[in-house]
């Protein structure tokens, strides 16, 4: 089998969704090399593990679920990137035990499919960090002066997990958490960074840059299982 796409499950919660990317690196769907998950998920904080050891954790926590924001804590490295029913989430578990270790060619990689698909979308997309963005990366992607797309990766001896964030629309919501839990972490941060597509490009929904995400891939659409693997169910 070449790449599967799962069907979006829009009653999965924020915990279910950060726990299905690396249940399905380790345990795989059938036969499938590549499994694409593409779909906007809940109000969700996804901190990281590293973000649990600042002293201001807790609070940051508390401030979060106080703007409507489910916090979890995420496999993949980085910091906090909060997204919710106005972003696009793009989880790609490639399963290979010999698969290349070092994350820099995949950060590469999907940084430029990224942009090219967004520049088809009309957006001046430009691959690199803005000063104090929130989560900062060499290979953010930003347009106008705001970060609109964040990724991250896991790596393990199955293979790798890369997931990307493109932020869509809701900028006052996504500014309002990010500001209120990067402050409680201590990071370096400035708020006029977060942003979204419709900051650039009025009038884009999360279902067409969905199906640019998908003819990126060039998949037309999801053609797996009744449902979804759910990560509670998992192999000992």
């Amino acid at each position: 089998m070449s790449t599967v796409l799962l069907a979006e499950d829009a009653s999965s919660r924020p915990g279910h969704d950060v726990e299905l990317g690396p249940h399905l690196l380790r345990h795989g769907l059938g036969d499938a090399r590549d499994i694409l998950r593409i779909y906007s998920p809940a109000p969700t904080a996804a901190f990281s593990r590293r973000d649990t050891l600042r002293p201001g954790y807790e609070r940051a926590a508390s401030a979060v679920r106080q703007h409507g924001f489910e916090p979890v804590v995420r496999p993949q490295g980085g910091s906090l990137a909060a997204y919710h029913r106005g972003s696009v989430v793009v989880d790609h578990v490639h399963r290979a035990e010999q698969s290349s270790p070092n994350p820099v060619e995949r950060f590469q990689r999907f940084a430029a499919m990224h942009t090219a698909m967004l520049a088809g979308l009309g957006a001046d997309a430009r691959i690199g960090p803005v000063p104090g963005e929130y989560c900062p990366g060499e290979y953010s992607i930003n347009a106008g002066g705001v970060k609109i797309v964040g990724s991250a990766q896991r790596v393990t001896r199955d293979g790798w997990l890369f997931s990307t964030v493109i932020q869509v629309s809701g900028t006052a919501v996504l500014r309002e958490v990010h500001t209120a839990a990067y402050r409680e972490l201590g990071y370096d941060f400035d708020p006029a960074t977060v942003g979204s597509l419709e900051d650039v490009v009025p009038d884009l929904t999360v279902e067409r840059v969905a199906e640019a995400v998908r003819a990126a891939y060039d998949l037309p659409g999801p053609h797996l299982p009744d449902s979804s693997p759910s990560p509670s169910s998992r192999h000992r």
